[in-house]
């Protein structure tokens, strides 16, 4: 086959270890890679050593020669087929010289000898790594047949070695980088399993609450509802019978004229006329003293769902009142300090969602809300103005509703409330709290599909926004 067929059909000498090369320099991922002035400084003192025009860091690939580095010339890479340097890697241990290449036959067709570059003499060290492959040369070229001197045979040798150092700091420098993505990605790995751990625990430990909250209410409400029941049932029979007595006795006053000595002065001991008008203030004050038990006892049940799993419909309204009522005596030791105002929206549509964990919610806000207050008062800068919890219910659009729960407290900063939803982030004391109060309450609300929002500003108060979407809608 002619040299003009071994060109046009592509064919060119191959290494008899071309498998392992091809996958050594592979290794060095540096192919299509940028320029870089390592690179072009040893080309640049090659082309100035040598007295040429043009110098190449070539590096073979399997069917082109790729230009790392290029002095003199505009091109990126050639066909494999019209490469000097093909030629040049079949001998690692040598430089190829060729001084005319129109007096060889190897390269006298070759489209960069026909045409431009108008390559004469061409020049290549072989680019051999430590593992003795020979990944591509160090080439210097001319359009005018020449030579080199033993000098500058020697000096591209070692500038040829140059290059192979900088080719390993390019490799174990890309190793490097890798290796620091791979760090960094077990690092995110870490941080996502770390945070997935945290969401476990609080999703945990608000599970635990919840359950023994739950037994603890069914305790309660099994232990006081049926001696409440018990005593409503007989007031009914208490005040029959007194009024009995009362009547008896009016009769008995009556029908005797004359009372004997003992008689009269046990009516004085006793206040007999006093019992008589005191008596239905006694009795109205244990009626509302059950009435005020029972309704505690309701509240707990509506505030735990006693009984029920999973989602309901409930309407919010209902269970907001039986949360307030369970902190009726938390306000009413703040005596009139703290006003509680609510304004709900009337109209609100009823809502699918676990009512046990929105309470659950509402009841931490509202705790929250009554803490801050109560710092305030009596503190030696205290607020001129009414300390106030307002809590509402609203609507947007039909399609979310919100439970809106203020405070004029002191207010949270910019930076706090950037991590007051963090797990085990807490403010109060050490021993006080544990910290996961609001990231329970988060994770709660996230899980109906809503959004848990806080608002503050210093010295204004606070505002938690809790959003549901209504059975339709999800965000």
């Amino acid at each position: 086959m002619t040299a003009m067929n071994q060109l046009e059909n592509n064919i060119f000498p191959i290494p008899s270890n071309e498998a392992e090369r091809l996958d050594a320099l592979e290794e060095y991922q540096i192919l299509d890679s940028l320029p870089e002035q390592s690179f072009d400084d040893l080309t640049a003192i090659a082309a100035q050593i040598c007295g040429t025009p043009i110098a190449l860091i070539s590096l073979v690939d399997k069917e082109r020669q790729w230009f790392k580095s290029r002095q003199g010339i505009d091109a990126t890479e050639t066909p494999r087929g019209h490469s000097f340097c093909t030629h040049a890697i079949m001998d690692p241990e040598e430089v190829l010289v060729v001084p005319n290449a129109l007096e060889d036959p190897r390269f006298l067709v070759s489209p960069l000898v026909k045409a431009a570059p108008h390559i004469r003499f061409y020049a290549g060290a072989p680019l051999v790594n430590p593992d003795g492959y020979a990944l591509g040369t160090l080439c210097v070229i001319d359009d005018q047949p020449r030579n080199l001197s033993d000098a500058q045979k020697t000096a591209l040798e070692a500038l040829s070695r140059q290059v192979v150092s900088q080719l390993e700091l390019f490799k174990q420098t890309n190793q490097l980088q890798h290796q620091v993505e791979v760090s960094q990605q077990k690092q995110e790995v870490l941080e996502d399993t770390l945070e997935q751990l945290k969401q476990t625990q609080t999703s945990l430990i608000h599970a635990e609450k919840m359950s023994t909250l739950g037994h603890l209410v069914r305790g309660i409400a099994h232990e006081v509802n049926n001696p409440v029941n018990f005593i409503f049932g007989n007031l009914k029979s208490l005040e029959d019978y007194a009024t009995d007595l009362f009547e008896l006795l009016d009769q008995y006053q009556n029908d005797v004229k004359v009372e004997s000595p003992e008689l009269a002065e046990l009516k004085e001991e006793i206040d007999l006329e006093y019992l008589r008008q005191d008596f239905p203030n006694l009795f109205d004050s244990m009626l509302n003293g059950a009435e005020r038990i029972r309704n505690i006892v309701k509240s707990l049940r509506l505030f735990s769902r006693l009984g029920e799993e999973g989602n309901k419909n409930i309407n919010l309204n209902e269970n907001l009142d039986a949360t307030l009522d369970l902190l009726k005596a938390q306000l009413d030791e703040q005596g009139s300090a703290i006003e509680l105002v609510r304004d709900y929206d009337e109209n609100l549509p009823s809502v699918i969602c676990n009512i046990g964990s929105i309470n659950h919610v509402v009841m931490l806000m509202l705790h929250n809300a009554i803490d801050a207050l109560a710092q305030g008062v009596g503190a030696e800068h205290e607020s001129p103005h009414q300390a106030t919890i307002s809590v509402s219910t609203k609507q947007c659009d039909g399609e979310y509703i919100y439970i809106c729960i203020s405070d004029n407290a002191a207010g949270i900063s910019e930076a706090l409330q950037e991590k007051i939803f963090e797990p085990f982030f807490s403010t109060k004391p050490i021993g006080e709290g544990t910290g996961l109060g609001l990231a329970i309450c988060q994770q709660v609300v996230a899980q109906h599909n809503g959004k848990l929002l806080c608002k503050s500003e210093i010295d204004v108060g606070t505002t938690f926004e809790i959003i549901l979407p209504t059975n339709t809608t999800s965000f």
